[in-house]
């Protein structure tokens, strides 16, 4: 039997195959007037493709998310954050929720197609489902599916935002179970931010309009939660180590506590849609834990079931500013290697607070050549620069001035009063970095570092010669040895790290975004110095 044929396809026909499973204008009644207008643009499926559809939902299958990953690009789909979990995880985080406790309701916040929605209805046959989703065909497919299996009089179906969702008071524990999605922080609306930051205060947690829309979806959960409620949520694991991240790990050592946290490993690829580090989280709401078990998982096939770990004291929890140091798996370096902050310190660029006032082409600028600094200001300089960066006449220069200006003549003087009347008009002196500095207006950028690497994109790191003396800024990090190296040995050591260093030894966010931190670079093996000094590596 063949999958119904999505490729080419719009959302409205597949809304419309989604109301032919639904028995068609006799199912869409309790349909919202979005998701009747979706369908009703759509092309009406042929009752092969109905009966087929149907035969792969009650056979265990997802026909309808499957067809939706066709029909919507991943970059399409990244605006509302869906990925698209694998059954293996699913069966178990509802493993266990079994082992957990007997749930009269489940809630299934950013359903989909429903794989949370049915898996959960499946395993707790006497609890009832709320499926929640913000996008008209993903409820349309999950009524659809639960219409097939036989579980709609259970489903209540809600388009809405899931942070708006209102729960009557029911006898007995709920479980929350699901995949909420991933959204940056740039996608959310302010006056969502707006929501976080004022509802986060007033469970006293500390909040950043920086949080991702998965963050929200705790917070809203925790706001919905009533003691001996429980739940297991897959999301990207960055909230463990990122400043923005703090809120929830505040709120995983309160009433709303962490039972057990996995952290997947970046080479197990959870999600098929999505490159990303998974993490997948336990929480019970008003018991009394001591500690949270956490374990590292190399593969999908090892989670088995998440009641095992390692416990960690809730007060060291509490005490780190990263939790990722808890499940890392770092392995000393093999034989002959050493780790590269034996070698070099890794300092990020300096933060201008404002490129646009403090970065500009050195032609356009009337100020003192000595307060311009040819710099590094974009990743892609140092990618476009292979082996070795040669030639600074392609870089923007940076503007840093003493914080004594009184060491300036007065012809530089008079230029830089007048530049600096200017950046006042840009409010360059009022923003935070500026606040924290001597002076407003000093930048304050490291010496030139040998070897400039990038630490930020969805491949390896570039790691280049800097062979023109050229600053940076926090877009890349330098390498500075601890003591004085001869030019060919930071040569073989940056044509090492070119060779050897993969995405998968930094932290991977979504869409494959890799990141090293300075310390994390730090860890990376490398030759000995005697193996690079003779360059007898490979």
């Amino acid at each position: 039997m063949t999958r119904p044929d999505a490729t080419g396809s719009r959302r409205a026909d597949l809304a419309a195959l989604c109301l032919g499973l639904l028995d068609g204008a006799e199912g869409a009644d309790g349909l919202s007037a979005e998701e009747q207008d979706l369908a009703a643009a759509g092309t009406c499926p042929t009752e092969d493709v109905v009966a087929a559809t149907r035969d792969l939902v009650l056979a265990g299958g997802d026909p309808l998310g499957d067809a939706y990953r066709q029909v919507v690009p991943p970059e399409g789909r990244r605006a509302l954050g869906q990925t698209y979990t694998p059954a293996s995880i699913i069966e178990a985080m509802t493993a266990w929720a079994a082992d957990h406790g007997r749930p009269v309701r489940v809630v299934d916040p950013g359903c989909g197609s429903g794989r949370f929605t049915l898996a959960a209805a499946t395993v707790f046959p006497g609890a009832d489902v709320v499926a929640c989703d913000v996008d008209p065909l993903a409820t349309l497919m999950t009524r659809a599916s639960t219409h097939v299996m036989g579980l709609s009089e259970r489903v209540e179906v809600v388009l809405g935002d899931y942070r708006e969702l209102r729960l009557d008071a029911v006898d007995g524990p709920t479980l929350f179970i699901g995949n909420p999605p991933f959204v940056r922080h740039h996608g959310i609306a302010p006056r969502w931010k707006a929501w976080l930051t004022e509802t986060a205060r007033a469970w006293g947690l500390h909040p950043s309009a920086l949080a991702g829309l998965h963050i929200h979806f705790f917070l809203a959960t925790a706001r919905l939660a009533r003691p001996g409620d429980f739940g297991v949520f897959v999301t990207s694991s960055e909230w463990l180590d990122v400043q923005y991240g703090r809120m929830l790990r505040e709120l995983l050592l309160g009433p709303f506590a962490a039972y057990s946290v996995h952290v997947l490993d970046p080479e197990a690829v959870p999600f098929a849609d999505a490159l990303v580090t998974g993490a997948i989280t336990c929480f019970t709401v008003g018991e009394a834990l001591p500690g949270v078990l956490m374990r590292p998982v190399r593969g999908v096939e090892e989670l088995g079931r998440l009641g095992q770990g390692c416990e960690i004291p809730r007060d060291r929890l509490a005490a780190a500013s990263r939790w990722s140091v808890f499940v890392r798996d770092t392995p000393p370096p093999p034989e002959g290697y050493i780790e590269l902050g034996e070698l070099v310190r890794v300092h990020r660029g300096a933060v201008t607070g404002a490129n646009r006032v403090w970065v500009a082409w050195a032609q356009d600028l009337d100020l003192p050549r000595r307060v311009l600094f040819p710099s590094v200001t974009r990743a892609r300089e140092l990618f476009a620069a292979g082996d070795a960066l040669e030639d600074d006449s392609a870089l923007k220069v940076v503007i840093d001035l003493p914080v004594d200006l009184d060491v300036l003549d007065p012809a530089e003087r008079r230029q830089v009063n007048r530049f600096l009347r200017y950046a006042r008009t840009q409010h360059a002196d009022q923003g935070y970095v500026a606040s924290r500095r001597r002076a407003w207006y000093s930048v304050g950028l490291r010496e030139p570092a040998p070897v400039l690497a990038t630490y930020m994109a969805r491949r390896p790191p570039a790691f280049v010669r800097n062979r023109v003396g050229a600053r940076h800024i926090n877009i890349a990090h330098g390498l500075y040895p601890r003591e004085p190296l001869p030019s060919h040995v930071l040569d073989n050591l940056a044509l090492y790290l070119r060779s050897a260093v993969t995405s998968s030894q930094g932290r991977i966010y979504a869409g494959g975004l890799a990141k090293f931190e300075p310390r994390e670079m730090e860890r990376l093996p490398v030759p000995t110095l005697a193996s690079l000094a003779r360059g007898d590596f490979s």
